[in-house]
């Protein structure tokens, strides 16, 4: 039985709800694999990006075409915005992908996932109001806990603590994203929405590959075809599918399954080690990402 129809065979069902909880798990769990497949890649980092996004277009089409949203047709005032966000994207993408390859991937996770802070703040900006309560203890243990591993990296070496800024810079142009689509994904729809974004980030990432001097054929493709299976396809569209079901509270509490699966790996297959001070440091970001995710919704 597949999650889609146990939804439709009882709203509030002990199978339905356990699937749908195990579709948000696994596809955070499958973002998370995301850093370390393109650290086994043996193209450049941006160059996996690129992979990444090329390689899932016919997917999404035919996810897009399947849920009966529209691939053309779109107005051009939409399609610009689609192409602006979709830069921040590419750029959000390069970024990240580069910081991953310097520093440690729980913390290149954490900050990739940082919009959500980034979010919390544009709404005071929006709303032109002072953060208040709960807040400003996000804003309180973001700061706290991104100093804490931002110093820890600096002790390990410079280049770690310059992936951790290139991951924060990832997590900002993410929000640039989110804040610039959010009315082209109501009126064309999610899987709509990723094409797009995907025909005109895929390009930019390839460009950027090309003058970064990036080995971009790759000759082992099983890094390559995995990352964009578990992380474009599994991860992006078990999330796609299952976030209108919970309230934003427990898709924050289930985001932090990202950083710890990530941290794990990091531990067992890179022998990255987290004292006690990286892992307050962790909780804290976790915290203030959860936070977050409750007053942004």
């Amino acid at each position: 039985m597949s999650i889609e129809s146990a939804t439709h065979s009882g709203e509030d069902s002990p199978l339905r709800r356990a699937l749908l909880i195990l579709a948000l798990l696994v596809g955070n769990v499958a973002l998370a694999c995301g850093p370390w497949l393109v650290r086994l890649a043996d193209t450049g980092p941006v160059s996996a990006g690129f992979w990444r996004l090329f390689l899932a277009l016919p997917f999404l089409a035919l996810l897009a075409r399947s849920t009966g949203q529209k691939l053309t047709g779109i107005p051009r005032r939409t399609l610009v915005l689609v192409a602006l966000g979709s830069i921040a994207f590419g750029l959000d993408l390069a970024s990240w992908h580069i910081g991953i390859e310097l520093t440690r991937l729980g913390n290149a996770t954490l900050f990739g996932n940082a919009g959500s802070i980034v979010l919390l703040f544009w709404g005071f900006i929006v709303a032109r109001a002072s953060p208040r309560g709960y807040e400003w203890l996000a804003i309180v243990f973001a700061l706290t806990g991104a100093a804490i591993l931002m110093g820890r990296s600096l002790e390990i070496s410079t280049s770690t603590f310059i992936g951790d800024l290139f991951c924060l810079a990832a997590g900002l142009l993410y929000a640039v994203y989110l804040i610039n689509l959010q009315g082209a994904r109501q009126a064309i729809g999610g899987w709509s929405l990723l094409v797009w974004v995907s025909i005109f980030a895929s390009p930019l990432l390839l460009v950027i590959a090309l003058v970064l001097g990036e080995p971009v054929w790759p000759t082992d493709w099983t890094p390559i075809i995995v990352l964009f299976i578990s992380s474009q396809l599994v991860g992006q569209g078990l999330l796609v599918f299952v976030l209108r079901h919970f309230p934003p509270l427990v898709i924050g509490l289930a985001l932090l399954t990202q950083p710890a699966v990530a941290a794990l790996i990091g531990f067992s297959v890179f022998g990255e080690l987290l004292t006690p001070l990286d892992i307050a440091g962790m909780v804290l970001v976790g915290s203030a990402l959860v936070i977050a995710r409750m007053r942004s919704g």
